[in-house]
């Protein structure tokens, strides 16, 4: 079972870690949390990301997915909430005053568990996700190799499983902006404006994507 030759995973590994680093809603998401609240809620970004992901992963392996890219309806309801979300989120950060880069005891800053729940949503309410996972998944399956259920699973895990090389390494990163903003309260002002513009932009590209 997962009989699978090297040049299968340098294949692989090789296409998940460019997936990873590539931007999106996700990568935006997280150094955008990680920039205005700190390094730990980075982490909590990047956690509700992961969980989100993870929910595509089992709805591929279930063959759920399958259902959100041939359905007319089930996409466009899903591709709207996500959508919605993403500009509400943009819309938070263009009103703020660059009061969340202050200190704890200074500014308000998001609890980790809203930030985490808010990162599964980002992640879940992108059918663009599904319809990723649906297509460069099967590509992985292997006849003889293992049921293709469990060979989707595998695959679709080990994604989550390189972000986890990747993406904590950006979260530290950003917490070296964090405390530059800190101090200059007129470049974190701009610095939430683009955030803004960025999540408005990500979720407008969202609305107006097509099923292909």
């Amino acid at each position: 079972m997962f009989d699978y030759s090297l040049a299968h995973w340098g294949t692989f590994f090789a296409a998940a870690i460019l997936l990873n680093l590539s931007p999106g809603p996700d990568i935006a998401f997280i150094l955008a949390q990680t920039a205005r609240n700190g390094q730990r809620a980075g982490f909590a970004a990047m956690l509700g990301i992961w969980s989100g992901a993870f929910l595509h992963v089992l709805f591929a392996t279930l063959g759920l997915s399958a259902i959100l890219v041939s359905s007319a309806l089930a996409f466009t309801a899903v591709k709207w909430l996500g959508a919605l979300y993403l500009i509400w989120l943009g819309i938070q950060a263009l009103t703020t005053r660059g009061a969340t880069y202050l200190p704890q005891t200074e500014g308000r800053v998001l609890p980790h568990g809203r930030i985490f729940r808010q990162g599964i949503l980002v992640a879940a309410l992108n059918p663009k996700v599904a319809i990723f996972f649906l297509a460069f998944l099967p590509q992985f399956v292997e006849a003889g190799a293992g049921p293709v259920g469990a060979q989707l699973f595998l695959h679709g895990t080990l994604i989550i499983v390189v972000a986890a090389f990747i993406e904590p390494v950006l979260v530290l990163m950003g917490a070296r902006l964090t405390r530059y903003l800190a101090a200059h309260g007129r470049v974190a002002l701009w610095v939430d404006r683009g955030i803004g513009s960025i999540f408005i932009g990500l979720g407008l590209r969202l609305a107006l994507s097509e099923r292909n």
